[in-house]
């Protein structure tokens, strides 16, 4: 399907041109201009969700599935066209947005199947007791129902997985919320040729327009504008720690504060326990890196942080590492701003005291290669910058005396959306140790295995205690990330005409 950019707004069902405009800083192709979003046009955006909320929200379960499968075969209709300029935009390969494509839509396709189960209700049901004494009891239903418009920020990082159509926007929609989103400037004319998508999907299904809306770039203060209207119920955010607390204490300062579900980032600890790295460890090695170094570093569960107890075989896993590290040629960050942070992160990291710089490299303009550095958990432990994301290709391996010193490490930990045991049979004591305190630290432990595949599934969890997420009971990953976008309501006495269809 050949496509045609407007540079505009997609405001409840018309394309809307703002008065400025800015140019996108695409990796590779022609520079674009689009529409600068603005704080009325958020306005427009949020009482168009307001509107249709008035319908969407009582809209049955198999009309929003049937809306949700319509905008995965939009997507994949115009497949190639967002697989063209979103590599052109980002600088990822395009291998990796055809496999994103098949990601995005298959989780709108998956919620789709969700809601149809229903379980996602948790309907309950107290029969009326008139005869008890010395109270009766009266009729109680509970279900979980839709909490109004939601705002969802595009991710810098996943074009299509946690942008336009992304998880926040899928499972609010799955849930009856119509969706704003403010769209990255890191990939306008990716998010626009979805938002065409989702435009064709609501003409085919006959959904109020108001649903969805995409407003593009702008300055912060078209951020704000959308956490704090008072319209807006909810917000989904993926990005930096910096950014994302910014807006959650925007949501909290609000004089009706809302929930802010910000996943933030971690450095994700790969903890190698002894008999696990005398028995592969070279092989661990070369899976860290290239787990570390899978797209240029840029995803929020890489790897950046390995302890393992010092001796011999930790020497030989950092050989190993080092090798591989060396063979891993120059990638393309996202964006000029990434591989800026990039380069002060690594500069930030070489310049604490007794951390050894095992493989330097250079960060020219967008082009970026690994490094990796070397420090004592002693050291790790008493330089709380060590522990800070820098995102990116970037490795810290942190050496430590015994198994006491390593779980003095996890208990030092700030939250985590992971946290990995490389372990065999004879580590499982030390593993017993580590694993109540990781329980604590992380959203996803993994056994022998590497956090950089998230699978869109019934169990995942993605998001952790506070930095990693602003909400440790959410996800933003899997269908669970529905109950973002509910709450529960009884009803008492209702008249079983009157009550929501899924309770009749």
């Amino acid at each position: 399907m050949a496509y045609t950019l407007t540079g505009k707004h997609l405001i409840a069902g018309n394309w809307i041109a703002g008065s400025e405009t800015f140019d996108s800083s695409p990796a590779t192709g022609p520079v674009r201009s689009f529409s600068v979003g603005s704080s009325a046009l958020v306005d427009q955006a949020v009482k168009a969700a307001e509107e249709a909320f008035e319908t969407y929200g009582y809209s049955s379960r198999e009309s929003r599935a049937a809306f949700l499968e319509a905008i995965a075969e939009e997507i994949d209709a115009r497949g190639d066209a967002i697989t063209e300029i979103g590599s052109q935009e980002s600088g990822l390969p395009e291998a990796r947005l055809i496999g994103e494509r098949g990601r995005t839509v298959g989780q709108l396709r998956l919620f789709a199947a969700h809601i149809r189960k229903g379980d996602y209700l948790d309907r309950r049901h107290d029969e009326a007791l008139p005869d008890r004494k010395p109270l009766p009891r009266p009729d109680l239903k509970m279900v979980q129902r839709p909490i109004g418009p939601v705002g969802v920020f595009g991710a810098s990082n996943f074009p299509l997985a946690f942008s336009t159509a992304g998880g926040d926007t899928a499972s609010a929609l799955a849930a009856g919320c119509p969706v704003v989103v403010k769209g990255h400037e890191a990939h306008p004319g990716t998010a626009e040729i979805v938002g065409q998508a989702i435009d064709a999907a609501i003409k085919r299904t006959g959904v109020h327009p108001g649903v969805f809306s995409l407003v593009q770039g702008g300055s912060r203060d078209v951020g704000t504008a959308l956490v704090q209207h008072p319209l807006i119920k909810a917000v989904g955010f993926t990005g930096s720690l910096g950014a994302g607390r910014a807006l959650f204490d925007l949501c909290a300062r609000r004089p009706e504060p809302i929930p802010f579900f910000g996943e933030l980032g971690s450095v994700n600890p790969m903890f190698l326990l002894p008999e696990a790295v005398a028995a592969r460890g070279e092989a661990i090695a070369k899976g860290w890196v290239a787990s570390l170094t899978n797209g240029a570093g840029q995803f929020c569960t890489n790897p950046g942080i390995v302890v393992v107890t010092e001796g011999t075989d930790a020497e030989t896993f950092t050989t190993t590492a080092e090798e591989a590290l060396a063979q891993v040629g120059a990638q393309t960050m996202l964006t000029d701003g990434i591989a800026d942070a990039y380069r002060k992160g690594a500069a930030r990291i070489a310049a604490v005291e007794n951390v050894r710089s095992v493989l330097t490299s250079t960060c020219d303009l967008r082009n970026a290669k690994p490094y990796l550095f070397q420090t004592t958990a002693e050291n790790w432990l008493a330089n709380h910058e060590l522990g800070e994301e820098v995102f990116g290709p970037l490795g810290i391996i942190v050496t430590a005396k015994d198994a006491d010193e390593m779980v003095k490490l996890a208990r030092s930990l700030e939250g985590q959306l992971t946290a990995t045991l490389q372990l065999e049979a004879g580590d499982e004591p030390v593993a017993s140790r580590l694993l109540p305190v990781l329980e604590r630290k992380a959203g996803r432990i993994l056994a022998n295995g590497f956090p950089t595949g998230v699978e869109v599934a019934d169990a995942m969890v993605h998001g952790g205690p506070y930095p990693a997420s602003t909400n440790f009971g959410a996800t933003s990953v899997g269908t669970m990330a529905i109950r973002r976008f509910l709450r529960p309501v009884c009803y008492q006495d209702i008249p079983a005409a009157l009550l929501p269809e899924d309770l009749q």
